[in-house]
């Protein structure tokens, strides 16, 4: 099994500490968050680890890791990304964002999991948006989930709250045969939609999201398994995110989201 960190995105929402840094390489409680991420895969068994960097790809440079970069970071998203590893899809990967944490009990769970598709999501978000916002409807997406745990819809913006059966965290786990299948539905949607929006998002397949991906598969027939938890986890998508968390550990309180 292998590990690949999507560590292109120049990080707008957090250039307060970023201008010139990937926000992966963030420091949160003494390492970045890239480094904390590698500690976990290694602790965890996994360490043939690939970081796909982007924008100041010299800044990241761990011993022992792959690099890829996608040289188009600035016009291009997470399905790129992933894309520019290609080359390494020849086993089961675990992908994880490089802007979240998450606890060793959630990756071994995914690493557990016995399908194409695994996707975890928190079934407990709203405890999370009620300290990190004050608020559950702001900033959230659409993800539903049927009986049997398949997600059968997910990435739409700002939907009713009861649309939202659990928050995409992006941590996943894909098989090596799912991840032939994504290649060979990229390549149709690189012919049909360089030019046009092609999922949720609304944004061309170049500039698609990993739920635009995700989504596609779907509607492909795909099953697309939610990986339940509660929390678990962080994400350091704005200013405001990298200095609540930072509250919250002098505080303590970051014990009631996710145990570092």
């Amino acid at each position: 099994m292998k590990a690949i960190i999507l560590a292109a995105g120049q990080g707008t929402r957090l250039k307060k500490y970023t201008e010139n840094l990937p926000k992966g390489m963030l420091n949160f409680m003494g390492k970045t968050i890239i480094e904390r991420q590698i500690e976990i895969y290694r602790k965890c068994g996994i360490y043939d680890i690939i970081v796909v960097r982007g924008f100041a790809a010299d800044k990241i440079n761990y011993e022992g890791i792959k690099y890829y970069t996608n040289e188009d970071y600035a016009n291009t998203n997470m399905v790129e990304s992933l894309l520019t590893a290609k080359a390494e899809f020849d086993d089961d990967i675990i992908i994880s964002y490089s802007d979240i944490l998450f606890e060793e009990s959630m990756l071994k769970t995914m690493m557990t999991k016995k399908t194409d598709f695994a996707v975890a999501v928190d079934v407990d978000w709203k405890k999370y948006w009620q300290k990190r916002y004050g608020r559950t409807d702001f900033d959230t997406e659409s993800l539903s989930l049927d009986k049997e745990g398949n997600i059968t819809e997910l990435g739409l913006e700002s939907p009713k709250l009861e649309d939202i059966d659990a928050r995409y965290i992006g941590l996943l786990k894909f098989s090596a045969e799912g991840l032939e299948c994504i290649l060979k539905l990229m390549e149709k949607a690189y012919l049909e939609y360089m030019d046009k929006p092609w999922q949720q998002s609304g944004k061309t397949v170049k500039k698609a999201y990993m739920t635009d991906l995700l989504n596609a598969l779907i509607e492909d027939g795909k099953s697309v398994k939610a990986v339940k938890f509660n929390n678990s986890w962080i994400e350091f998508d704005t200013n405001e995110d990298y200095e609540n968390a930072c509250e919250w550990v002098k505080d303590e309180s970051i014990k009631e989201i996710i145990i570092l």
